[in-house]
């Protein structure tokens, strides 16, 4: 925690106790690169497998590539399938790029499927108000950030990256 200032410890404990995922409830890690965002969102991935609950790790770009090849091979419903039943899924770098159409359905049945019921965390370089653009369809977008970010607890984090800081300390150690 030394290394992220700022950073709400209290409500970071709060989240490793696992009540948003009984509640079926959201985490959403925003701020620049190298914060910590996916360092969070994994250490509460690996607190929930502690707890006996299934986790699911993704980056979010990668979740389209497996979607059109589980497409291809007729498996898209039984991914779809998974999706929905596992009691976690984390998806990193969420709106890092624009999708697709059939992205964005296959986003909003993992949503819709999800909501109210099994938690999500997502981690984002780019700010909340920047995440419709990344969307060919307002109305799709809006249903699924509508969903995404009702009941989600949303965590902002600052500063410097601790990669860059860390570098910079390594370096001075090495002279």
């Amino acid at each position: 925690f030394a290394l992220a200032p700022g950073l709400n410890i209290t409500l970071i404990r709060e989240l490793a106790t696992m009540g948003f995922l009984a509640r079926g409830e959201g985490v959403i890690f925003t701020g620049p690169p190298g914060t910590g965002k996916t360092h969070l969102a994994k250490a509460l991935g690996h607190a929930a497998c502690r707890q006996h609950y299934t986790v699911y790790f993704s980056k979010f770009h990668r979740l389209f590539v497996d979607f059109a090849q589980a497409d291809l091979a007729g498996r898209s419903e039984k991914l779809l399938k998974t999706l929905l039943k596992i009691d976690l899924l984390i998806l990193d770098d969420f709106a890092f790029q624009k999708i697709d159409q059939p992205g964005s359905e296959y986003l909003y049945n993992i949503v819709d499927g999800r909501y109210g019921a099994k938690s999500i965390i997502l981690t984002s370089n780019r700010a909340m108000t920047d995440w419709m653009g990344i969307f060919p369809d307002p109305v799709i977008a809006g249903a699924i950030l509508d969903r995404l970010t009702h009941h989600a607890c949303q965590v902002q984090l600052k500063g410097e990256s601790i990669r860059k800081k860390l570098a910079q300390k390594n370096f001075r150690e090495q002279l």
